[in-house]
């Protein structure tokens, strides 16, 4: 009995004795020859190549400027110490940059110095998918996009932008039309001139086509109707085209149509003349077309009511393109919200079916010769926000409620319509329109008419603001429809 609670008790005390031998064997691991403790050895971090690596400090100093100590400042640009606007991605096993932004964007941005250019190293960042600028160029300093090597680029560039850039002179290379993979192209503000090259119609990917606000001359490329089917694919469509604020001249061609993918097209403040070709009915995506201040001609296309996802449709300041409005058929416009047809020349009257769009929230018909009475059923129209009738050649009385003008307010203008009066009733009437009184006596001015300084009635334009994808205002106009965009997009 003893030898075998002796025999246990050794058997007990060997475990002990092993497990304490074990536990040192750890602890010692775990400390140099000083004893002190020793970190866990850590895998490598991914290498980045040092020809790229010093391609991007040369890239990136001809535009910061050549006291830029990029090696010194940032050695690990992918790694520990990134910089600010270059981002960086893991392709078999090495880092490559493959975003690089450069301009005041935030307070630590890369800032290009006065003397900014572009250095021949940019094209060796051979994994680089999005290239911006920001307030880069001044004008003290011209510079031209090159010309050369962007071909080097064309697997991987997918995003390219110059904004607000004034000294950004010249044309728009077309080499651009080489980058295969190119998504966004935005050149937006700058002083670019020249023809907007045919080749960037090549591109198939290109989902976003952006060169507002430059000096572009010459016609709306033809090319940028894709014609050819299998160089787009269905799922990589082209969704918004903006040329507004240049010097295009021209008629709109009639590929355009063929953009079915299409969502905005803005070729506002150009030069632009010729009819609104018919093929655009094709464009069944497109919510928004703006043709405002170009020379177009030949009156409102009647299969613009045959686009119903249409949201916006601005063709004001158009003297020239004249016609009347279509008579039936607006019920079919269930999206529009903006219509914009000021100063295009319109003749005829108002038509009744104008009532039946849901949500119109902003009409705009001044400043042309329409003539006839003024619908009443205009004033029910669910979601209207601001009416502009004013400059016509309208006549009889207005038919709508006092509670219409109180609502609506500066947002409501009918005046300069000398045969239009109103009916005098207490808590609102229109400015500038004549009370209405007995059918033998002519219109006179109300007392609610408020004056000018000089005696003459108030000015106002509907015309919406030039805009930039984007998209001189009377108070009226700021009343009207910033109100109107505030409470969309809030």
């Amino acid at each position: 009995m003893g030898r075998a609670r002796g025999g246990r008790l050794l058997l007990v005390l060997a475990a002990l004795f092993v497990a304490l031998l074990l536990l040192s064997g750890c602890a010692a691991e775990g400390e140099d020859e000083e004893g002190s403790p020793v970190a866990a050895a850590e895998e490598p971090e991914a290498p980045m190549e040092d020809k790229e690596k010093a391609a991007l400090y040369a890239a990136i100093g001809g535009f910061v400027g050549k006291a830029w100590n990029g090696s010194g400042l940032f050695p690990d640009p992918c790694g520990q110490t990134p910089i600010q606007g270059v981002s960086c991605d893991l392709f078999n096993g090495l880092w490559h940059p493959t975003v690089v932004s450069i301009g005041p964007v935030l307070d630590n941005s890369l800032q290009c110095a006065p003397d900014a250019r572009f250095s021949p190293q940019l094209f060796d960042l051979r994994r680089l998918k999005s290239l911006t600028f920001y307030a880069c160029f001044p004008a003290a300093n011209p510079t031209a996009i090159p010309a050369a090597n962007w071909y080097r680029l064309a697997g991987t560039l997918e995003t390219l932008e110059f904004r607000s850039n004034p000294g950004l002179a010249g044309a728009i290379p077309a080499s651009l039309g080489r980058l295969a993979s190119l998504q966004s192209l935005v050149l937006v503000d700058n002083n670019l001139t020249g023809a907007v090259p045919p080749e960037l119609g090549g591109l198939a990917k290109l989902r976003r086509l952006v060169l507002s606000g430059n000096g572009l001359s010459g016609p709306v490329p033809a090319t940028l109707g894709n014609n050819n089917t299998q160089l787009r694919r269905l799922d990589e469509p082209l969704l918004i085209v903006d040329m507004s604020k240049n010097s295009l001249t021209g008629s709109l061609p009639p590929s355009l149509g063929g953009l079915k993918g299409l969502l905005k097209m803005d070729l506002s403040n150009n030069r632009l003349d010729g009819r609104i070709p018919p093929e655009l009915a094709g464009l069944e995506s497109l919510t928004l077309l703006d043709l405002r201040n170009n020379s177009l001609t030949g009156g409102l296309p009647e299969f613009v009511l045959g686009m119903p996802a249409l949201q916006d449709l601005l063709l004001s300041s158009n003297p020239l393109l004249g016609g009347t409005l279509m008579q039936r058929g607006w019920e079919k416009m269930a999206s529009l919200a903006t219509l914009d047809l000021s100063n295009v020349g319109l003749g005829g009257a108002i038509p009744e079916s104008m009532a039946a769009m849901p949500r119109l929230r902003f009409l705009a018909l001044d400043h042309n010769r329409l003539s006839g009475t003024v619908p009443a059923k205009l004033a029910a129209l669910p979601s209207i926000g601001a009416m502009y009738l004013n400059g016509n050649n309208l006549t009889g009385a207005l038919e709508f409620s006092p509670a219409f003008y109180q609502r609506m307010g500066s947002r409501f203008a009918s005046w300069d319509n000398p045969g239009l009066c109103a009916a005098e009733a207490d808590g609102g009437a229109p400015t500038g329109v004549a009370v209405c009184k007995d059918a033998q006596d002519p219109p006179r001015v109300g007392v609610r008419d408020r004056m000018d300084g000089g005696g003459g009635k108030p000015e106002a334009s509907s015309s919406l603001p030039a805009s930039s994808s984007s998209f001189g205002l009377s108070g009226h106009k700021v009343a009207g429809l910033w109100c109107l965009v505030m409470v969309m997009v809030l």
